[in-house]
């Protein structure tokens, strides 16, 4: 039997037993009386059709893509992005009009959609445990909370002042002589027209930010603007208030997250001050605060920026300041954070300039079941730029861990670059943990850069010295904790703002 006649009977007998199915009568399964003769089939040797060969046509070659498709984020990031879109929607004190805020949200948006929430695998959260935010219940605020309890809580500054909650100015206070010609500080809704051009080019520049960056981007309510003009000298200091104003309780899933952002221009020769605090309405406040703060210094203008943050021991504070400095600008960032379960300060500085002068002096106290953190970046790329950062840290609880990642690069053009880079930790407990990453990346060859770690508890012999002249253990002990922050606590400009923050400090101990 040939093998046309095998596939004619194969044919003729899948047509009868149809026929019989359609009669009524029991069947077997086509299929099965195919594969069957099929598997017949296949055992014979050399009687499987052979293709026939196809002519040879001459064709172009073809063109394979190796660009990386674009990469989704997870579910979580994707509906927390929608969350906070909706409540901006549903604010009436958005400003959903401002131009540069409509520019920040569309490319916040679009970054999201490839960016997956930060894991203890990723390097730059390696040591930082972000994962009960991510348990949480988010809730975006969507109005400030006034409550007038508030003022009546705050330390007099003699400072024009605002007080921010939850995103939104929500108290400005400038006397009449406060603020030079010129200068404006207020949201960007209240910004002169001839003013807002000018200030828009440079809003949401940054392209280098990680999640929390883009969160805030996207959930910004408004954006307060601090201007000022060339050459102009700003002695009083502006200071920034930051309360949560809608919290949870501890224990509760319940995370509202507020985002503030401040954008701050001094143009070339100006001076001013920004002294930014954070204040936790009450100790077992539930929340998250996720701030973002610009500033541009141009040409031969200086920058003194004071960050004091206190935030609530059960709370999340995330904050991310990015500086461009020109040529010949000054910046100086004095630094202490005492509160939050999860405290991280980013920070960003790029020198755009020669003769360019950057000072970070930071100092972080855990007292608590907390972890402190600081990231730093400082990109120098030209010539005579100079660079000094001094980080100190405290861990005084056994479950406290402190974070430092500090990066100073200095790139080919960068000669005659002067940096120092020291980070010196006290660990006070048995179980404490500080985790440090200096890091200092030198491609020019005409340099001076240093770095240097140092981690340890108190000296025996500093304490026998107190002990010898009558002094007990305890107090001691406090005195020299005292002494290691207060370095950096005396390099607050202001005084009010130096005291507030030594007698914070001595509260903790």
């Amino acid at each position: 039997m040939n093998l046309n006649q095998l596939y004619k009977n194969l044919s003729d007998r899948c047509k009868r037993e149809t026929e019989r199915e359609r009669e009524g009568e029991p069947s077997r399964n086509p299929l099965m009386a195919a594969t069957t003769v099929l598997g017949r089939l296949s055992s014979i040797p050399n009687l499987s059709p052979k293709p026939k060969p196809k002519p040879y046509r001459r064709t172009t070659p073809t063109s394979v893509s190796v660009r990386a498709q674009a990469s989704f984020s997870d579910p979580f990031v994707l509906q927390l992005a929608e969350s906070l879109e909706d409540s901006l929607s549903a604010s009436p004190s958005s400003s959903s009009s401002s131009l540069p805020l409509q520019r920040i949200r569309e490319s916040s948006a679009e970054t999201l959609l490839s960016i997956p929430w930060p894991s203890r695998k990723d390097e730059p959260f390696r040591f930082t445990d972000t994962s009960f935010i991510r348990y949480s219940q988010i809730e975006p605020v969507s109005t400030h909370h006034w409550n007038s309890q508030i003022l009546d809580n705050l330390t007099e500054t003699h400072l024009p002042n605002a007080v921010i909650i939850d995103g939104f100015v929500s108290n400005l206070t400038i006397g009449p002589s406060d603020l030079p010609d010129g200068v404006y500080f207020g949201s960007f809704s209240g910004l002169p027209d001839e003013l807002t051009n000018r200030v828009s080019e440079f809003i949401g520049n940054f392209d280098s930010g990680d999640l929390f960056w883009s969160i805030n981007g996207m959930g910004a309510p408004d954006l307060t603007v601090i201007y000022v003009p060339a050459g102009c000298k700003v002695e009083n200091s502006i200071h920034l208030r930051y309360f949560a104003g809608e919290t949870g309780d501890r224990g509760s899933k319940k995370l509202p997250v507020s985002n503030p952002r401040v954008f701050v221009l001094v143009e070339e020769g100006g001076e001013i001050g920004i002294v930014e605090e954070f204040v936790g309405k009450d100790e077992d406040g539930y929340y998250w605060t996720n701030p973002v703060l610009e500033v541009v210094v141009q040409k031969n203008a200086k920058v003194k920026h004071s960050y004091l943050q206190r935030e609530s021991m059960a709370a999340a504070h995330i904050k991310w300041t990015f500086v461009r400095q020109e040529a010949e600008s000054e910046y100086e960032l004095v630094e202490v954070s005492t509160g939050g379960r999860l405290g991280r300060h980013n920070v960003h500085v790029q020198q755009l300039g020669p003769d360019t002068l950057t000072e970070l002096t930071t100092f972080h106290m855990c007292v608590n079941e907390q972890t402190l953190d600081l990231h730093s970046r400082i990109v120098l790329d030209h010539p005579r730029g100079c660079s000094r950062q001094l980080h100190k840290c405290i861990v005084a609880h056994s479950s406290g861990q402190a974070v430092f990642d500090g990066n100073v690069r200095v790139n080919k053009y960068a000669q005659q670059t002067d940096a120092g880079q020291l980070t010196r930790s006290l660990l006070l407990k048995p179980r404490a943990t500080v985790n440090i990453k200096p890091n200092l990346q030198i491609i020019a060859d005409d340099v001076k850069c240093s770095h240097g770690a140092a981690i340890s508890d108190l000296e025996e012999d500093q304490l026998f010295y107190f002990q010898a002249r009558g002094i007990d253990l305890g107090t001691a002990r406090r005195a020299l904790i005292s002494s290691f922050g207060s370095e950096v606590i005396e390099k607050f400009p202001n005084r009010v703002i130096r005291d507030q923050a030594r007698n914070h400090v001595k509260c903790l101990l």
